[in-house]
């Protein structure tokens, strides 16, 4: 467990734009920053971080929290686990206590492979630096590709031993468990008699770090002497809880800070190609070996840069992974070029033979875009009218993707001028696939629309109540909730009643939350959702603590959900369901609390003389209860418009 003052210094320490910054690329915007979202499909950046406030926060799909409520979202982990990220990043301490059989026992499936895969990791480093084996097998191999000792360091390559359970056995020694083992990859049973067995052994190692610096994966060679008419060149880590060979790129951790910076990413194929380039002074590189791009992977560059040049070998196999996955980066806004090497090298081979200046000089000069490239390759020097009006076609349908209007326009400018074709004609065709996208994605919304429908009456219409911006909320007592939520978020600890006198004569204060939470507990209102009543609980309890600043405590909280609630209600600007906008009201906070507070009970009021008028109608014939129920509904009337003559109108259709 971590103490709480320990606690307390990472969350002061922590600093939003430093985290954040550390997966999205952020360009300034007035007091804020604002970058794309890694939490959905974001072309226009919709994804604030407001240093002042430490939150960030996404207008769109309303994702983001305090720099550890982000952790918590962003890798999927526990808010323990963010604050040793956090403590990890700021170098702050954090004395750990042996864990009983009981806590490792109740440790997440997820940490518990993470750990194993880090211990993993160092298990195989250390062999190939300290082992006999490792330094004669494996590190006389990188050493024979040229790879220097600072670059095997960087990439914490390693070798595994060629007995079949070198591994397992010292990991099971160690304490870790076989379901891990087998659960991440590392090892496999065997089938007829479920011995445990490495997969890598023999094998040079290539961990897989993900964006944040945690091993998810392993990628095992094996060596040169031992190729030779082997298929599996290359045996790599199954899919499993936390990897997903579509969702994660090699050397993403040791690039991004490059492509940043460079404001381009690479994409080559393998992980010696991805070692070979960072040796030769280009650290932007990545590689999603050998797969086809997913658009994941995209999502994850386009946070860091809107430029990426495919840099692959100039044979069939090189030319074919330059055309794969294309169309998904040019519809992405992806601004494509196109480098393929001479033939019989690859970047490997090539970076090795050249220093870093060759290198980038060669690239510079020989590297296009990507169109052009297509139109070389494809429909240039093309004689046979079918093909040729095909490879046009298909050119057409790239840059029909494109969503910026003007780079459409000059690409197929410069596409008609390269083949002695009627611009017309082009963008007459082009019209057509941008059609055909249009109805073909609006039939995909129809089909999720009637998908929504059918679910709507079910379980997972409560999902959309965890983030007030994805909420879709039919009634305005909804909203209602909502800003007195944001009040206790925002305000809870302040007074607004001070020195108010009792009858027996005493003189007491009080806070925001405490006024609501009294006013509720005069008639048993509860507010309709638990997150809700969680909060207001928690202000009040918290309250009269010393420093206590509800806005803090709620943003931070190690829920998720009450973080990422009281991060959004943090934001200044509040839109809900499209047709709701929030406003501030004018006056004091007393005076706003207390009107939102009438509205409430208006609300409730409302509410209830909805449920009499349908009592009555069902009553039909018993005219004793039906006089009941109409002298319950004048009263309500009455203290529904003694209520309304206090109100103004806060809520704008």
């Amino acid at each position: 467990m971590i103490d709480r003052a320990t606690v307390d210094r990472i969350i002061d320490a922590a600093r939003i734009v430093d985290v954040v910054g550390e997966f999205v690329t952020l360009r300034k915007s007035g007091v804020n920053y604002k970058g794309l979202c890694p939490f959905h499909d974001d072309k226009n950046p919709s994804f604030m971080v407001s240093p002042a406030k430490n939150i960030c926060h996404c207008f769109v799909c309303g994702k983001g929290g305090t720099p550890a409520g982000f952790l918590m979202e962003h890798e999927q982990i526990s808010y323990t686990e963010a604050l040793r990220w956090l403590a990890k990043k700021y170098n702050i301490e954090i004395v750990e206590k042996e864990l009983t059989d009981e806590e490792r026992q109740q440790q997440g499936e997820r940490e518990s492979m993470f750990v194993v895969n880090e211990w993993a990791k160092d298990y195989f480093h250390d062999i190939l630096k300290n082992d006999l084996d490792g330094i004669a097998i494996g590190k006389q191999y990188f050493r024979s590709r040229g790879i220097r000792d600072d670059i095997v360091e960087k990439f914490q390559l390693g070798f595994a031993l060629p007995k079949r359970d070198a591994l397992s056995s010292t990991a099971l020694k160690k304490g870790y468990k076989e379901e891990f083992l087998v659960k991440t990859g590392l090892c496999y049973k065997r089938e007829n008699d479920g011995q445990l067995v490495d997969r890598y052994a023999g094998r040079v190692i290539f961990p897989w770090f993900n964006i944040s610096g945690k091993v998810v994966a392993f990628g095992g060679r094996l060596l040169d002497s031992r190729t030779k008419g082997v298929q599996q060149k290359y045996v790599n880590s199954p899919d499993s809880d936390i990897y997903h060979k579509e969702r994660e790129l090699y050397g993403i951790y040791q690039a991004k800070r490059a492509i940043v910076k460079e404001d381009r990413v690479f994409m080559v194929e393998g992980y010696t190609d991805v070692i070979a380039m960072h040796q030769a002074g280009i650290e932007n590189v990545v590689a999603n070996s050998g797969t086809a791009l997913s658009m994941h992977q995209i999502h994850i560059l386009h946070r860091f840069t809107s430029n990426i040049t495919l840099l692959y070998d100039g044979d069939e196999a090189g030319i074919h992974a330059a055309m794969r996955g294309t169309d998904m980066l040019l519809s992405e806004g992806m601004n494509i070029k196109v480098l393929l090497l001479p033939d019989g090298d690859d970047p490997d081979s090539f970076a090795r033979k050249h220093s870093s200046n060759e290198l980038r000089k060669y690239i510079d000069e020989h590297q296009t875009d990507f169109i052009t490239f297509k139109s070389r390759l494809t429909v240039e020097n093309v004689s046979d009218p079918v093909k040729r009006s095909e490879a046009i076609s298909g050119i057409i349908k790239s840059i029909s993707v494109i969503p910026d209007q003007i780079l459409r326009s000059t690409y197929i400018t410069d596409f008609s001028q390269r083949i002695g074709m009627k611009e017309e004609t082009l963008i007459a065709e082009m019209n057509k696939f941008i059609r055909k996208d249009i109805e073909d994605k609006g039939k995909e919304q129809e089909k999720e629309q009637e998908k929504g429908n059918e679910k709507e009456n079910g379980k997972e219409k409560e999902d959309n109540v965890i983030m007030p911006s994805s909420v879709s909320v039919s009634t305005v007592g909804g909203l209602i909730e909502l800003l007195l939520v944001r009040e206790i978020v925002r305000h809870g600890e302040e007074i607004i009643y001070d020195n108010i006198e009792t009858e027996d004569g005493q003189t007491l204060s009080m806070s925001v939350a405490e006024y609501i939470d009294y006013d509720f507990s005069l008639d048993g209102i509860l507010f309709s959702m638990p997150i809700y009543n969680q909060i207001l609980a928690e202000a009040v309890a918290h309250g009269k603590e010393p420093g206590f600043k509800a806005e803090t405590y709620f943003c931070s909280h190690p829920d998720i959900e009450v973080s990422k609630l009281a991060t959004h209600l943090a934001i200044d600007r509040h839109q809900l369901g499209g047709r709701f906008v929030i406003q501030e009201r004018e006056g004091s906070l007393r005076q706003r609390v207390e009107h939102i507070v009438l509205d409430y009970r208006r609300e409730i009021i409302e509410a209830s003389m909805k449920d009499l008028q349908q009592q009555i109608r069902q009553a039909a014939g018993n005219n004793e209860k039906i006089i009941e129920l109409m002298k319950q509904l004048k009263e309500m009337q009455e203290i529904r418009n003694t209520i309304a003559k206090k109100l103004g109108t806060e809520i704008v259709f």
